[in-house]
This record gives C-alpha cells, structure tokens and sequence, in this order.
C-alpha cells in the first residue's frame, strides 16, 4: 500500500503548494528538514491528499509512513542540487504553470461555493426542461431493408395481410430485427428527422404506405401506440439542472473577466 504513482505523486505536490499558497496561520512544525520547517496544515493536507480519508480516520501508522514520505520530498528539495535546478528556466515555466493551476483551481472552487444555484432558478431551469419536452412519445415498429425495392415488396406483403413482426424477423438488417423490430417507447427528437416525421404522420395501429429513406436504409414503419410525453421528475435530475446552472454562472463570471482584460 506503500507504492506511490507519478500522478499520486504530483497530485499531493500540488496540494502542497495550494496550502503553502493559501497558508497565513503559524502552525506547529511537525519536522524540520535541512531548516524547513513542515507544519501541520501542511502535513495534514498531504495527509488527505494521500490517504482520501478524514484525518480522525487515519492510522498512526499511515502517518508515520507519510511523515517520512514527505521529508524525503523535502529533503530532497533542500538539496544544494535543488537550489541549482530551481533556477533553471525550465523548472521555473514548470514551477509557475503548477502554480497558477493550482491558484486557478482555488478560485474556481471558491466561486463555485459562493454561488450555488438557488431553488427558485433550478424549478425554472426545470420548468423549461418541461417545456422543451412536452408533446407525445410513440411505441413503433420498423423493417430495415438496404433497398427501395424490398420495402415496396414488404409493404404490398403488408396489405395482403402479413405480420408485421414476422416480415421483421425474417427480412430486417437493423438490430432490432430478431424482436420483430420492436424500437419501445421514443420521443420523435430520439430519432432522425425522415424517420421521426413519418411516424407522426401515422395513426395508431397503421403502418407506412410508401418507404421511408434515412442514412440507415429504407424503412417500413409500424406505429403501435401513443402517450403523453411524461418529463422526469425534478428530485430525478435537481443534480444535473444544479450543476448546469453554475457552470453557467462561472462561464458568464471567466467571460467578464475576459473583456474586463480585453478592455484595459
């Protein structure tokens, strides 16, 4: 459990450096590594940084091991040898961009926290998913076939009194073929536009008179039943409308201050 990845690694290294940044208390030093003091909200970062666990959860053990695991890093970045890398331009572009990332992170997660979405804009947001929603959904059947053709000599199978899942089963290319060509309940937005029309313009229980043409093939259509479109709950999707809602909010924030530094 002690194997640390490069990832795991630079994660709690920039965890570091988001407390170091952030960090104006004194705090207690926990070790002193070639006079760096490592304090304990230091410390206790990379503590949960490294275990994912709440520091009441963690084992004297693990501490002890992350202890030595983290003076390593900091003697290791005490060296005469790190004072030489760290004034390299290289290091430098690195040590800058892993900052401003992780600052850039920080005030992304403040605004954030500062600005939920409240319930009253969630239940509109919610309110227009409704609307946009709102209409009928179809239970149908269909016959992939590759050519026009076969569909013209399907349909005339039809009239003549044929099943209409039989003819699927036996002649449908589509996925849905060996269930008869079941395709279950959809709205008309679930499916391209030539098919979607066709299966409005027919009543319940009528199949098409003429193919219908997508990008799939030629289709001979079967429309079984109707009902109202039932939109999901708002308890189902508060969540995803939430999330949305101030993804929102923070693209309208980094816009402003994008024209605020266009401006100057």
């Amino acid at each position: 459990m002690h194997d640390v990845s490069r990832s795991a690694r630079r994660s709690s290294i920039l965890a570091l450096v988001a407390i170091a940044a952030a960090h104006t208390a004194i705090a207690e030093p926990v070790a002193t590594i070639n006079g760096a003091d490592i304090d304990s909200t230091v410390f206790d970062a990379y503590l949960q940084s490294r275990t994912q666990k709440q520091l009441a959860e963690i084992t004297p053990e693990e501490r002890d091991f992350l202890l030595r695991e983290l003076s390593d890093i900091y003697l290791l970045s005490t060296t005469p040898r790190a004072k030489e890398l760290e004034a390299m331009d290289d290091l430098k572009v690195s040590l800058e961009l892993q900052y401003r990332g992780v600052i850039a992170q920080a005030v992304a997660a403040d605004f954030f926290e500062s600005n939920p979405a409240s319930e009253d804009e969630i239940f509109e947001e919610y309110s227009n998913v409704i609307a946009g929603e709102a209409g009928e959904q179809f239970k149908a059947r269909h016959i992939l076939v590759e050519t026009q053709a076969k569909a013209v000599e399907l349909i005339e199978a039809l009239q003549s009194g044929a099943d209409f899942a039989t003819l699927a089963q036996e002649n449908s290319t589509g996925p849905t073929g060996p269930n008869g060509g079941d395709l279950g309940w959809f709205a008309p937005n679930a499916m391209v536009p030539p098919f979607s029309a066709a299966v409005q313009a027919l009543e319940d229980g009528q199949f098409s008179q003429e193919p219908v043409q997508t990008q799939f093939g030629w289709h001979v259509i079967l429309r079984e039943d109707t009902r109202p479109n039932e939109p999901p709950t708002l308890d189902s999707v508060r969540d995803a409308i939430k999330q949305q809602l101030e993804a929102r909010k923070f693209q309208a924030y980094l816009e402003g201050l994008r024209e605020a530094q266009a401006a100057e």
